[in-house]
């Protein structure tokens, strides 16, 4: 798993704070409310993560511990708890019945016993 510098992440984070106080002053400015979504898109892209929220969380996190506990953590946040129902197994799934074969109708079908 390549992670970013650490150097870039704080920049961006700090990037994203600063808009965020910005667009709650202002929240009807749009260029303040575009920049502000830009630098959380930034964010995303650069921490992986698909919500500019979950991003800044996982930068605050990447920062503050070391790149071993980060990324056991990740691995924590991903893994199912072991409480979790699973849910179904592989073989407990219906599976589809299978095509019907046809025949063409100009072969008839006779049983060995009726010939």
């Amino acid at each position: 798993m390549l992670l970013p510098a650490r150097a870039e992440v704080a920049r961006q984070l700090r990037r994203y704070r600063a808009w965020e106080r910005v667009m709650l002053a202002a929240p009807t400015d749009r260029t303040v409310r575009t920049t502000f979504e830009d630098s959380g898109y930034t964010l995303c892209v650069l921490m992986g993560k698909r919500c500019a929220r979950e991003a800044a969380d996982a930068a605050e996190r990447y920062l503050r511990t070391s790149l071993v506990t980060y990324l056991q953590e990740q691995n924590e946040w991903t893994r199912p708890a072991a409480n979790a129902w699973p849910g179904p197994a592989a073989n407990d799934r219906p599976r589809p019945a299978a095509p019907a074969r046809r025949v063409p109708p100009s072969i008839e079908r006779r049983s060995p016993a009726g010939r």
